[in-house]
This record gives structure tokens, C-alpha cells and sequence, in this order.
């Protein structure tokens, strides 16, 4: 594997940015700061409707903003038009000219710049090996494969060397395998460029396995900021842990004595107890299951019946609803610890550090929508 090229892409800042859409009872985007450092991998993760791919235009420039500013290397683009701010787009849909085959759609934005003919012939011949199309170029759109044709999209968007790259949910139309290939060709991609990439996406799992940092988008607001391990281990909110990952949720109070679910007490790691309403977050990897006499060990332990057993491979997932209330998951290797069959009594258990503790912010918007 060559080396990573040194990053040489833009920052890019946003302060402020707001959208507001005639007519909508709420902003799209709502006031969001976000630093991208240059040569980063940012994803900008969230639901539909969270204001992610919003943000993407604006920064692209396809969509005016309604307050704030956009930087690029500290000189405000908020107000240019998007040919005039030098940035490569990869859209879900591919966006190809099918007239035209693959060598001519990546010439297109050097022949609107101008570029000599000699100059288009050896960077297209370039892009296409860097995505490894080579010999492929005469092929139209409708000769290539889906992962072909977006390869082909993301050649087009860096051939004229753009120091950003923005990507809309451009693995959103590609089966699973597809996915995780071009997943990799993406990640490849910016190693070797070292520019910027702005990614939107509304999987975790690839949010994850791609960024240098994600910023989770809800409501039109970026509820955390942080690099994938930061936002798994330390969310700071039920939202963002549910949405990133699978989690076991134990909502309730704090006092003297940890955690009190109302159905059950739970000992809660120090340090960060946080205001009511509160919950403890344990991600499925973490639990332990112990059935068939076997005994169970951990600071918390609960009763349990097995609910399903689904089978992954290399893990399987077990579900348990616990004696008083509350389901929860487990994920273990498939087959440790010996078969589990549904209605099978169990003890799920954690060591106290293995949870974190976060802002109950699904109970905080339940009360204060009572209270209106």
C-alpha cells in the first residue's frame, strides 16, 4: 500500500448556517458551528430530515443559505456561485451524461475550465487508473456496472484536482457487497489524494468505518461532534448512542445507591452523573450471558428470559427480556458458551465501567412536550 499523500485539502467552516425553507414550521439547519480540519474525512451522519445532506449544498453551493457563513481557508464562499467554488460533488445517483462515454463525463469539467486537449488526455487517463477503470473509457454509462458507473462519478469529481470533495449517500443505490468494496476504494481514495472529503450517509456502519470524525445531525442541530470511537464509548445523549450502534438502554434517576430503573437498581460509573432525567447506555458487546447453571459475575447482574437467538456468523445476538421490565441485547461469538433457545432462563451481567451515562434527551422531549 503506497504511503498517504500529506493532506493538502481545505478547511472548511461553518458558523451560524441556517436554512429556513418558505412555509416550514422549523429550520432545516438551525445555527450549526462545524470546524472540517484540511485533508479530513468528515461524515455527516443523521435520519432523513436531520439537515445533513442541507448542509452538504450549502457548502457545495446548490442551495443558498439564510444565515451565517461558509469558510474555505478562512475566505467566506457563502455567497459564491458553485462553479466559481472549485469543489468535486458525487451524488448518489451517479449524474453521468449517458451520451457520453466514461472518459468523456471525466473530461467534462477540465473542458469547461479550458484545459488543452493534451493536458485532458493524460489527467482522464490518470482518473481512470486511480479508480481503476483502465480500459474502460470508451464504455457509456449503461455498459458499466452500478459500482462502475459511481466509479466513474468519483473520478469525474477529482480529476480537476478540487482541494474539498463532497459526497452525497454515494453508496446509497449499491447492494451490500458493492457497499462495502467501494467503501473501501472511497477510503483508498482519499489516503492517496490527501483532500478533504465531506460524506453524507445516514448508516452507521459506514459512518464508522470511513471518518476521521462525524458530526450527528438531529433536528437540524449537530447534537455531537467526535471521532468514531469518542461518539461509541462517550455519546453524550441517548440519541446519539442509539443512533450510532446497538445499545441496552436503562432510563431512570440517580441517587445514593446508582441507578434507580423503577424496576430494578443498577450500579453507574463515576464521573459523569449528569442531570435527571438520565440513562445508562451498555453496548451488547459488552454483556455477558450465563445460562445452564453456569454462574454469573459482574457488578450488575439481572434475571432474565431468552426472547430470540439471532444467528450472524461470526456473533450471534441474543434477546432477553428481564424479570421486572425492560428487553435488552447481548452479542457474543455465536456458540459461546453453548446453545440458548427461546423462553431459556439466563443472568446477564456487566462490570460497571463497561456503561456510560447519558442525557435522557427522548425523556427530556417527552416531558417538556407534556408541559406545553
Amino acid at each position: 500500500m503506497p504511503d498517504p499523500v500529506p493532506a493538502s485539502g481545505a478547511r472548511i467552516e461553518v458558523q451560524g448556517l441556517t436554512k429556513r425553507f418558505p412555509g416550514a414550521a422549523a429550520a432545516a439547519v438551525d445555527g450549526i458551528d462545524l470546524e472540517i480540519r484540511a485533508g479530513e474525512f468528515m461524515t455527516l451522519l443523521g435520519p432523513s430530515g436531520s439537515g445533513k445532506t442541507t448542509t452538504l449544498n450549502m457548502i457545495a453551493g446548490f442551495e443558498a443559505i439564510t444565515a451565517g457563513r461558509i469558510t474555505l481557508d478562512g475566505g467566506d464562499i457563502a455567497q459564491l456561485p458553485a462553479y466559481k467554488r472549485n469543489l468535486g460533488m458525487v451524488f448518489q445517483n451517479y449524474a453521468l451524461f449517458p451520451h457520453m462515454t466514461a472518459a468523456e463525463n471525466i473530461a467534462f469539467p477540465l473542458k469547461q475550465r479550458k484545459v488543452a486537449k493534451s493536458e485532458i488526455a493524460r489527467r482522464v487517463g490518470e482518473a481512470l487508473e486511480l479508480v481503476h477503470l483502465g480500459g474502460h473509457g470508451e464504455r457509456l454509462p449503461s455498459q458499466l456496472s452500478g459500482g462502475q458507473q459511481q466509479r466513474v462519478a468519483l473520478a469525474r469529481a477529482v480529476v480537476f484536482e478540487p482541494r474539498a470533495l463532497l459526497l452525497d449517500e454515494p453508496l446509497g443505490a449499491l447492494d451490500k457487497k458493492l457497499r462495502e468494496s467501494l467503501q473501501l476504494e472511497i477510503a483508498r481514495l482519499h489516503r492517496e489524494l490527501g483532500i478533504t472529503f465531506v460524506f453524507v450517509t445516514h448508516d452507521q456502519d459506514e459512518a464508522l468505518a470511513l471518518s476521521d470524525r462525524i458530526a450527528v445531525f438531529r433536528d437540524g442541530r449537530i447534537e455531537q461532534a467526535g471521532t468514531p470511537t469518542e461518539l461509541y464509548e462517550a455519546p453524550a445523549s441517548r440519541f446519539v448512542a442509539t443512533f450510532l450502534g446497538d445499545s441496552n438502554v436503562f432510563a431512570g434517576r440517580l441517587g445514593d445507591g446508582g441507578l434507580d430503573t423503577g424496576w430494578c437498581s443498577l450500579r453507574v460509573p463515576d464521573g459523569r452523573a449528569g442531570e435527571d432525567p438520565v440513562a445508562l447506555v451498555v453496548r451488547p458487546e459488552r454483556l455477558r450471558i450465563a445460562a445452564n447453571g453456569a454462574p454469573a459475575s459482574g457488578d450488575n447482574v439481572l434475571s432474565a428470559t431468552v426472547t430470540d437467538v439471532v444467528y450472524h456468523g461470526a456473533f450471534r445476538r441474543v434477546l432477553v427480556r428481564f424479570d421486572g421490565g425492560g428487553t435488552g441485547q447481548v452479542r457474543d461469538t455465536a456458540g459461546a458458551g453453548g446453545s440458548l433457545a427461546v423462553d431459556q432462563r439466563v443472568e446477564v451481567s456487566w462490570d460497571v465501567d463497561a456503561g456510560v451515562l447519558v442525557v435522557d434527551d427522548d425523556a427530556a422531549t417527552a416531558v417538556a412536550a407534556g408541559a406545553r
